[in-house]
């Protein structure tokens, strides 16, 4: 297969950033076009831990330039400035990564936690970027909603058990993140005096990710009660999740059997922990009964499984390559 030429909209930030490194050494994808809103400048100055590794310049984000360097693009922006460029992209043939919540979401419940939604149209054929879930689907397709960290980190947590789950019972979801999740972007709550030597919640029960969760695993909004936690720590997502089962069964094989096909999640007998996932796409679950109550505990990189290297994955899925080509597997451990 000849080598793909890809680019990146949304260079500046913490994904943009992982999104390179993934990219200039995948085997098949080549780094053809970078950008940013302001442009005029090099992806080594926006990240001087890339000095002497990548030097490409970043211009200023154009639907022109894109279609005539690229025939996939990641677009590593903001909800409601992603899909402006979405619609002329996928107009021009351009196959879209999108990793904003800009088409993860059914228009109401979008439009009822984010904005008017500008196309609709899109809405009607786009993919939601969950390979363990649509795997088939992402084959060939030409919009792919990249999930966020938290739903992708808690649904594939609870997936396995839905066949055992009491319907209508409460999903409890207790989730900690590090501050990369937040973005590059400056604010008081991740302020460093804020969130070093501390730990808070924050939009309990109504985070924008909560619809995501239950939508995507066919619940009711009210079933679920996700609440976020911020951690002083720079990357990595931890959920603990409870259900309420019945039936006799055997949690651990149950988990094992589910994911037996799947590359990138990692079944455990023992408790997962942040580190052991960090810098790889490997989702990590840990699970143990007593009587109806099962725990559930999910591990992830949000900024790479819960961002770049999923989008990745998903675009080698839309290229008819392997998934795991050029995706990063080895923990930043110690």
């Amino acid at each position: 297969m000849s080598v793909v030429n890809v680019g990146i909209i949304g260079a500046s930030g913490y994904t943009g950033l992982e999104l390179v490194k993934i990219l200039i050494n995948h085997p098949e994808f080549h780094l053809n076009y970078l950008a940013n809103s302001e442009g005029e400048t090099t992806i080594d100055t926006l990240h001087p831990s890339l000095k002497g590794v990548c030097g490409v310049e970043v211009k200023k984000a154009s639907v022109e330039d894109a279609v005539l360097h690229c025939e996939l693009v990641f677009l590593a922006l903001p909800h409601k400035t992603a899909m402006a460029f979405v619609k002329p992209l996928i107009a021009r043939g351009v196959k879209v990564v999108d990793l904003s919540a800009d088409y993860r979401l059914p228009q109401d419940i979008y439009e009822e936690f984010y904005v008017p939604h500008t196309d609709i149209e899109n809405l009607k054929h786009v993919v939601y970027g969950l390979p363990e879930l649509y795997r088939e689907e992402l084959k060939g397709a030409s919009l792919v909603a990249n999930p966020g960290c938290f739903p992708t980190c808690a649904i594939l947590g609870v997936l396995p058990f839905m066949k055992q789950r009491v319907p209508n019972t409460p999903l409890i979801v207790d989730a900690k993140t590090g501050v990369s999740g937040a973005g590059k972007k400056l604010s008081d709550v991740t302020h460093f005096v804020n969130v070093n030597d501390n730990l808070f919640a924050y939009n309990p029960l109504m985070h924008r990710h909560a619809p995501e969760i239950a939508q995507k695993l066919g619940i009711d909004f009210d079933e679920v009660n996700f609440v976020p936690h911020l951690v002083p720590l720079t990357r990595g997502m931890l959920s603990s999740i409870y259900i309420q089962v019945s039936g006799e069964f055997d949690a651990f094989e149950v988990l094992k059997e589910f994911y037996k096909d799947s590359p990138h999640v990692r079944v455990s007998k023992n408790p997962v922990d942040m580190k052991s996932v960090a810098g790889t796409n490997f989702c990590d679950i840990f699970v143990k009964q007593k009587g109806n109550m099962l725990f559930i505990s999910s591990a992830i990189d949000n900024l790479m499984r819960g961002a770049s290297s999923q989008a990745v994955v998903n675009a080698n899925l839309m290229m008819g390559l392997d998934e795991s080509l050029g995706i990063p597997n080895i923990a930043y451990v110690p």
